[in-house]
């Protein structure tokens, strides 16, 4: 199989799909959902500052 991409990007994610894991102190459930709470913080920023409705 041919190699696509070379960019040092695509060979570090390469390395963490082939580990398995990231690092140690990285808990996939805290990430979602601190994303999840930031994306319905700037929901309801948006929705607030949306008048004009």
């Amino acid at each position: 199989m041919t190699q696509l991409t070379t960019s040092p990007a695509t060979s570090a994610l390469r390395t963490l799909a082939e580990e398995g894991h990231g690092h140690e102190s990285l808990n996939a459930y805290a990430i979602g959902g601190g994303a999840f709470a930031a994306l319905l913080l700037l929901l309801w920023i948006t929705t607030r500052l949306n008048r004009d409705r």
